[in-house]
């Protein structure tokens, strides 16, 4: 497993609606939309030591996402991350941590899936754990390709970060299975789109490729992969890309809040040629590095 039990998280606070709560007590009601139906959206954060990164663009896709699920009572970015604070400030968390946040419909009047039964306003959770980068990005990641297929517009819209989470939680079964680390996904077309949690990119021949964001989340390090990519000279493109040309990189990798930047050093039992080498990740990923300090919010 690549995440395991931290003992310093035993005693977190977790903020539920304005109250602060031990882990173990936190909850929502069994009448909550995220229970009776997956309805909600969520961001992941990440506490640097100067604060949250890319706080704003983090808060502006929950915003959108729930503008877009027609939810009628989103938190302001005062509140949210005033919530973030009272709950990093109760945990005693300065950095190396990571956040869920959590924007769900919130409780309804009576179970069903009308969102007309929910007349409360929305319920909005944060946990904080303390959790370093989640991949190994000195010794890389291998994948395997799944069966199972990233959402687009035609089903349910990626650029909604909803809790629909499923079709993920799917593929990264079938990952485990295969002893692998991740489960590359593919848009209906058969294109690959993304990796079941993190943003994909690949190089050849001295250009960097990334799919289309269309069945694949838009990612906030993906974007600001592709901004570094073109600052220090990378040619950066944004394609339909097959299997194919992920299995004749020369090198992939992923990117994410979970993780940065990570190498991929294996597709499908394929080894990927220049996983450790000189490469446009290294280049990038030290320019990002450089970024974090101007990019965190300070809470």
């Amino acid at each position: 497993m690549l995440q395991e039990y931290n003992p310093k998280n035993a005693d977190l606070m977790v903020y539920v609606n304005g109250k602060m709560i031990h882990r173990n007590e936190a909850h929502v009601s069994v009448f909550d939309s995220v229970v009776q139906g997956g309805d909600a959206v969520w961001e992941g954060l990440r506490l640097y030591q100067g604060g949250i990164f890319c706080l704003r663009h983090h808060y502006n896709r929950m915003y959108e996402s729930a503008k877009a699920c027609a939810f009628t009572d989103v938190p302001s970015f005062e509140t949210v991350k005033d919530a973030i604070k009272q709950t990093v400030d109760a945990n005693g968390m300065t950095h190396d941590s990571h956040l869920r946040l959590t924007l769900t419909r919130g409780v309804k009047i009576t179970s069903g899936m009308d969102p007309r039964l929910n007349q409360d306003g929305s319920t909005l959770i944060v946990l904080a754990e303390w959790k370093p980068l989640v991949y190994d990005n000195e010794n890389g990641i291998k994948v395997i390709s799944s069966s199972m297929r990233r959402n687009n517009p035609a089903f349910l819209d990626s650029k909604i970060h909803h809790a629909n989470l499923l079709n993920n939680i799917l593929a990264k079964i079938q990952a485990n299975f295969a002893n692998v680390d991740a489960a590359l996904m593919l848009d209906k077309d058969g294109f690959v789109a993304e990796l079941n949690d993190t943003n994909l990119f690949m190089a050849k021949d001295g250009i960097l490729y990334t799919p289309h964001a269309d069945a694949c989340l838009h990612g906030i390090t993906r974007s600001l992969t592709i901004d570094i990519a073109k600052k220090v000279g990378i040619e950066m493109v944004e394609k339909n890309l097959s299997l194919t040309d992920f299995y004749n990189a020369d090198e992939v990798f992923a990117t994410g809040t979970m993780g940065e930047h990570t190498p991929v050093f294996e597709i499908d039992g394929r080894p990927v040629e220049n996983a450790f080498g000189s490469s446009f990740r290294n280049q990038i990923s030290q320019e990002f590095q450089n970024l974090i300090p101007n990019l965190c919010e300070k809470l």
